[in-house]
């Protein structure tokens, strides 16, 4: 019997939270919940991906089961206690070339809720790992997983796709990076402690902010905040003191009137000597006067100015998304074609065993009933049977030839084998290593 893969699951794009954190799985539940689902009739390898914007079964099947993807989902409501029918709707259900297509693309993030991020690479790795540790994967689930993976090197290789920043922090320090040839000698000011000026300070840590001051409302928070990324807390009441510190300063404070005023920057920027500002503001109501901007050396750039920029970078990772749709499609065919041979050089090899142990049996029969047989009548014999088998067996095993030269549908490959009745061996392993 064949083999084919098949990917069952939901992600960010078909399920909302709440059916997607119920469905997913821990790292600890990984290793029996693997055990059980290859326990099931049909499957042979498996692997499960799980994070928080999808739940993926990847598994190699029996290619001739009937009702496994209806298995597949009996066993993810069983594993994570949940009624079928609160979460079946949800599922998609992808199989063959689709399945293989669909895994390049998870790999590649081109099925991300933000196009091109890089986490979600890290993340498959992760869960296919699991499963090798498990004893789950063999050389179906090894080669197209790692395929996945080289896929994704050469997408972000060849294509743009993750060269612009496309959330509303990123794109805050990627402005502040066009301003500052460095930040290795640079303070920032948090303002408040909002979950996007939070995630700016992060960004801006991984770029090398020389330090970070936070200030807000609540002391303690300012404190905790300022441990987490190796800064300084101030109270709030004393913002405009340190605000000459700051060379870019994040604003996400919650206020009914604006925190930071022009004349405030004019005096901060005499303190400063007119080195440059930058200002982020997140905060809506606005923490900074817009008339700020107007001074000079000062940047001032607010949620909608950022929401542009965002706008203007995933226009831009969209068209390189049909670039990256273009690697995948030739990774696909270029795996396809591998996962065929597994069936057409066995199919070949026991068609020709068993049409060649038929024409043995049945040429001993023949000469058995020839008194006085010449020698030379056994080879006659011999080379006109084989010459006839040959030339029967032309047609049907170039087509099969031809079929895993160009990768295509495993359905020719299963009429061969019922039509001559064969149970093939199993397939050997493939020791190859793709990165």
């Amino acid at each position: 019997m064949g083999r084919d893969i098949l990917i069952v699951g939901l992600s960010h794009r078909t399920a909302p939270v709440a059916v997607r954190e119920r469905l997913g799985f821990s790292p600890a539940d990984l290793p029996a919940a693997l055990a059980r689902l290859t326990q099931l009739e049909g499957v042979h390898e498996a692997a499960i991906v799980s994070t928080c914007n999808r739940v993926e079964v990847v598994a190699c099947v029996d290619e001739e089961a009937r009702g496994l993807d209806t298995k597949i989902t009996e066993f993810l409501g069983a594993e994570r206690n949940i009624a079928r029918d609160e979460f079946a709707s949800h599922l998609y259900v992808h199989c063959g070339r689709k399945g293989v297509r669909h895994l390049f693309r998870v790999a590649a993030s081109l099925d991300s809720m933000v196009v091109g991020e890089p986490q979600i690479l890290g993340q498959v790795k992760e869960h296919y790992e699991e499963a090798a540790l498990a004893g789950t994967s063999g050389s179906v689930l090894h080669r197209v997983f790692h395929r996945a993976f080289a896929v994704a090197k050469r997408v972000r290789t060849e294509t743009a796709i993750a060269g612009k920043a496309v959330s509303i922090a990123s794109v805050a320090v990627d402005l502040a990076r066009t301003i500052f040839e460095s930040f290795a000698d640079k303070t920032a000011m948090l303002i408040g402690a909002g979950t996007m000026s939070e995630i700016a300070a992060r960004h801006l840590k991984t770029h090398g902010i020389a330090s970070i001051v936070v200030a807000t409302r609540t002391f303690e928070r300012a404190v905790a905040l300022a441990r987490e990324f190796d800064g300084i807390p101030v109270p709030f009441d004393r913002v405009a003191e340190y605000l000459k510190l700051a060379d870019v300063v994040i604003g996400s404070a919650s206020a009914s009137e604006y925190l930071v005023t022009p004349a405030l920057v004019q005096e901060v920027l005499r303190a400063r000597k007119q080195r440059p500002m930058f200002f982020i503001d997140l905060a809506v109501p606005r923490n900074f006067d817009p008339a700020i901007n107007a001074l000079d050396n000062v940047y001032l750039y607010d949620i909608d100015d950022l929401g542009v920029a965002v706008a203007g970078n995933v226009e831009e990772r969209e068209r390189e998304a049909v670039r990256a749709e273009a690697i995948v499609e030739e990774e696909v065919e270029r795996y396809w074609r591998w996962f065929a041979s597994l069936e057409v050089v066995p199919t070949i090899v026991a068609i020709r065993t068993k049409v060649e142990a038929i024409r043995q049996h049945e040429l001993e029969k023949a000469l058995a009933t020839l008194k006085d047989q010449a020698p030379r009548h056994r080879e006659l014999l011999d080379a006109l049977t084989s010459s006839i088998v040959n030339k029967i067996l032309h047609a049907p095993i170039s087509s099969l030839k031809r079929q895993d030269e160009h990768g295509e549908e495993l359905d020719l490959i299963a009429s061969a084998r019922r039509l001559f009745d064969l149970e093939l061996p199993p397939s050997p392993p493939d020791d190859e290593e793709s990165s």
